[in-house]
């Protein structure tokens, strides 16, 4: 995600190259972003304070925990009058991070919007970076009380820019609890699909619906392992929710009631229809 955030500052938002700097932990990824000719400097994780001190708007392209320990690592090295903001998957903990490190900076004037983009791919690592397609996806915010209008303003117009279509702004408990339902349960479901079914060649019996329940089975295991656990009260909830609708449609499939399954169905595609209506994708 880090990478695909990079190219789209450079080739929608057109920030030249010299202006835009990169730290990670793996030196191959770094290589490679300098190779593509995307970022104009370099750092290493022990040099990440030198980059902070230049950079007056920062994404931060961590999981949750890491970009816990990364803020209270750095939280002195940050550029008075810098925009934080971030893309971790759950927003509570990040909100909280948020609130303190600006009350700690306060007399520099930093400011943390966090957020988090709805553009993610099974894939990671720099080289699957245009996996992440940015156009006419949606993006979260999760404004906190220290956040300045003009800096909010600032990042939506910024959001737009790189191929967003949607930003919605709720509260991160809110975040947390819908993301849970549209992302973490899914991915759970992918993961027990793939998990139910030892043999690797029943894909040549795919027909396009196995393929999209599963795409998202290829997962980042660390990462995810992070998020549901840092997660966890609703994501138990949303599996609870799941395992009821799916003990309901085994039931009637049990004991042969088609008239009930059908309109169970037709409800569920009417239900889809509308959320595709209100403002979702097919």
């Amino acid at each position: 995600m880090g990478g695909a955030i990079a190219k789209a500052l450079r080739e929608k938002v057109c920030v030249k190259q010299e202006c835009l700097f990169a730290c990670d932990k793996d030196s191959e990824t770094l290589n490679a972003a300098s190779q593509a000719g995307l970022i104009g400097k370099r750092f290493d994780a022990d040099n990440a304070g030198e980059m902070l001190t230049l950079c007056d708007i920062v994404f931060l392209c961590l999981n949750p925990s890491s970009i816990l320990r990364f803020l209270e690592k750095w939280k002195d090295s940050f550029k008075s009058g810098c925009l934080i903001t971030d893309i971790a998957g759950t927003k509570e903990s990040i909100a909280s991070a948020a609130e303190k490190i600006c009350e700690y900076r306060k007399k520099d004037n930093i400011d943390f919007i966090p957020g988090h983009p709805m553009a993610g791919a099974e894939k990671s690592g720099f080289n699957n970076s245009s996996l992440c397609n940015f156009n006419l996806k949606n993006y979260i915010l999760t404004p906190i009380a220290h956040n300045k209008k003009e800096n909010l303003d600032f990042l939506q117009e910024l959001i737009y820019k790189m191929g967003f279509s949607r930003i919605t702004e709720v509260t991160p408990k809110e975040h947390d609890r819908k993301i849970a339902f549209t992302s973490q349960l899914c991915h759970v479901i992918a993961a027990a699909l793939i998990d139910c079914e030892s043999d690797t060649e029943i894909t040549r019996f795919g027909g396009g619906s196995f393929e999209d329940l599963t795409r998202i089975a290829m997962l980042n295991a660390p990462m995810w392992t992070e998020l549901f656990l840092e997660n966890s009260g609703a994501l138990l909830n949303r599996i609870d929710q799941f395992e009821k609708s799916l003990d309901d449609l085994k039931a009637l499939i049990k004991s042969d009631k088609a008239q009930e399954l059908e309109k169970r169905l037709t409800l569920v595609r009417e239900r889809r229809i509308a959320m595709s209506d209100g403002g979702g994708k097919l």
